[in-house]
């Protein structure tokens, strides 16, 4: 009890902090606003009669991994209205209007009246939570109205407050779920830890999401004109730290036989400028990409989103950012999946699709610039390198995809 309402107040403070700060912060200030408009997007969409299905992720990284899952039961439930929320901006903003759903919100604090009140308007036939994002006050209500919820793509470590004496409220939370699906062995024996046992392993769901990329057309006719049949290097979701390490080698190269592409995760205009200005061979920006002759420039900056899979396809090796510095390494699956060797920071520990990748040979960790230009220069001049790595990468994808089909096969009981 006295758990429950220390956790409540936290809740009601973070809503009060949230509101203060988001007039002198645009993330901040657009979740606000966004969860103020929640329930009137439900009320606008819904029918009291409609038979809905509810899938929630915390950002855009959980809904790409729930994507595959989302498709094949939005087919058995052809009847039902999807609602789709996200808590995180970076999430709802850039997919607000996926096709997957009938309705996209942010989800609302986790409060037992937002929680009654959400579940009021929606009551879901089915929920599906993906890998965390584990809200007591919302899973609570769940369970008191008796509904269905699944978790997929769970993946637990033994520091988190689910396994301490102090996250009962949470551990409670995890009960709501009929069943969880987890990514591997160790997260089901945690769970058994605190007696929870409808627990099946799949793997993880991202697997299957960027395999089935190579079912796509990942055809950019602007990159082809840029690529010119040469060997090109993609950079993708960098990071300013890993940018000047990127930038440094291409400004120390004298062949202009291999091309670059920089896709960077924030785009806003003055890191892009910043960007360019640093590199001193011709480089073109996406933005400005019909002004340009594509195949003349040695460096395309990507200052949009939504291209970097399709980008993937036409590399010859890829780096991936965020484990140079302490951002959290970026998908690294994604180029696995295309067969393309794949080179990232030293801080990758608590992405075991890394090391794993490490330990097959078909990924390689850099600590510092002068191990990056070793590793590069080495993938550049040895084709037969680049194809074995590459290999091997989208081996491991192929191995490990095939969760989809066991979750379904649950859920079609």
């Amino acid at each position: 009890m006295i758990l429950d309402f220390i956790y409540n107040i936290g809740v009601f403070l973070t809503s009060f902090g949230l509101k203060c700060i988001a007039p002198f912060n645009d993330k901040i200030k657009l979740g606000v606003k966004g969860r103020i408009e929640t329930y009137s997007i439900l009320s606008k969409y819904l029918k009291v009669k409609d038979k809905t299905l509810w899938f929630h992720c915390a950002s855009l990284g959980e809904y790409e991994q729930g994507l595959p899952v989302f498709k094949e039961v939005r087919k058995i439930y052809k009847e039902h209205k999807i609602v789709l929320s996200f808590f995180s901006p970076s999430g709802y903003e850039i997919r607000k209007n996926a096709e997957i759903a009938d309705v996209v919100v942010y989800l609302p604090l986790d409060t037992k009246k937002n929680a009654k009140r959400f579940l009021n308007i929606i009551n879901p036939e089915l929920t599906i939570f993906v890998k965390y994002d584990i809200w007591p006050n919302f899973l609570s209500e769940i369970k008191r109205r008796n509904l269905k919820a699944v978790l997929i793509s769970a993946s637990f470590r033994s520091n988190q407050s689910y396994f301490k004496f102090y996250g009962k409220q949470l551990k409670e939370a995890l009960f709501a779920f009929e069943h969880i699906f987890t990514q591997n062995e160790n997260s089901k024996s945690l769970l058994s830890g605190i007696n929870y046992k409808n627990v099946t392993v799949t793997g993880d769901t991202r697997f299957d999401r960027v395999y089935s990329q190579l079912q796509q057309d990942n055809t950019l006719d602007f990159i082809e004109q840029f690529k010119d049949n040469k060997l090109c290097v993609v950079a993708g979701s960098t990071w300013p730290e890993g940018e000047v390490i990127i930038t440094n080698y291409i400004n120390s190269l004298k062949s202009e036989e291999v091309k670059f592409i920089i896709a960077p995760h924030n785009i806003k205009s003055n890191q892009i400028n910043n960007l360019k200005e640093k590199l001193k061979t011709k480089s073109i920006l996406h933005s400005s990409k019909e002004q340009e002759n594509l195949e003349e420039a040695q460096v395309f900056i990507i200052d949009t989103i939504g291209l970097l899979t399709k980008i993937y396809h036409y590399a010859d090796m890829a780096y991936v950012g965020g484990a140079i510095g302490n951002t959290g390494l970026h998908n690294t699956l994604e180029p696995a999946t295309f067969g393309i060797p794949i080179i990232i920071g030293k801080n990758h520990g608590k992405f075991p699709e890394a090391q794993e990748m490490i330990n097959r040979g078909g990924m390689f960790s850099v600590s510092n610039e002068d191990e990056f230009t070793v590793i590069l220069n080495k993938l550049i001049s040895n084709s037969d390198l680049r194809r074995e790595s590459g290999s091997k990468n989208l081996n491991y994808v192929k191995e490990n995809k095939g969760s989809v089909i066991q979750i379904l096969d649950y859920l079609r009981k």
